[in-house]
């Protein structure tokens, strides 16, 4: 006998078993459908969970279509928590010190209001401008925005010269001035270089959370597609009264705070 005909034996057996009328692989593929349509939480789906997220392919350019943003609700930021600070600088291997000297991806600040004098606890980090001032003063190109809105340092291009340092309105670019040590893979960092807040772009790509909205303990961090009418954060955006930092500057932010 054949290796052919042997092969069409095994696919004629295969293909429907005594009694049973449904091939193997039939079965097969309904039990991988039934997989993706298991029910995680009411009305959340396994397949969705993937699709929401967004994840990139390794390979696939950011794409303009979306535009990543966050909103910070400082009604629900307390003054003493500090677990975005915390849960940032473990992400991406900061020291957490705060001397002049040191990175700060992330901060905590208290907000004054000028007329009424009431304060509000706030996570300030780069704020993913749509027209960022330090994309326009960096001679060599090593800051840029993504097309995703994203705003990033390559740190192969940068020269250290720390215009964008100055040109940020929010002081969230930082100067790293000594060697660094036990760097995180997907974080290079660099002595000489300029960084800041990239909103865990290694995170997003992988279609998860920026590690300081996923440790927030009071969701008070809402992350996602700001181009999505649909998502969460363009939803609640349209719910509740929304600010940016300076918003007199024209920037376009894509950090928007609520309570300030």
């Amino acid at each position: 006998m054949s290796d052919s005909d042997r092969d069409d034996k095994l696919q004629a057996r295969e293909a429907e078993r005594p009694g049973s009328g449904v091939s193997r692989r039939a079965m097969l593929a309904a039990g991988t459908a039934a997989l993706a349509g298991v029910l995680l939480a009411p009305g959340v789906r396994l397949i969705e969970i993937a699709t929401a997220q967004g994840a990139r392919a390794a390979g696939e350019p950011a794409s303009s279509k979306v535009r990543w943003g966050m909103l910070i609700d400082t009604t629900r930021c307390s003054t003493d928590c500090n677990e975005c600070v915390k849960a940032c600088n473990t992400e991406n291997g900061l020291s957490g010190g705060t001397l002049p000297t040191d990175s700060q991806w992330i901060r905590k600040v208290e907000i004054r209001h000028k007329d009424t004098g009431r304060t509000s606890s706030a996570p300030v980090m780069c704020q993913h401008c749509a027209n960022p001032p330090c994309v326009d003063v960096c001679p060599t190109g090593a800051s840029f925005k993504r097309a995703d809105g994203i705003v990033l340092v390559d740190r192969h291009t940068c020269i250290g010269c720390r215009y964008c340092v100055m040109a940020c309105p929010y002081k969230a670019r930082n100067f790293v001035h000594e060697p660094l040590t036990k760097q995180k893979p997907e974080v290079p960092r660099g002595k000489g270089c300029v960084e800041g807040c990239t909103m865990c772009v290694h995170r997003v790509d992988r279609g998860q959370q920026p590690a300081c909205a996923e440790s927030c303990p009071e969701q008070a961090i809402i992350f996602g597609d700001l181009n999505d009418p649909d998502s969460a954060i363009s939803r609640r955006i349209r719910e509740i009264a929304t600010t940016r930092i300076r918003e007199d500057l024209r920037l376009d932010t894509g950090v928007r705070y609520h309570g300030i």
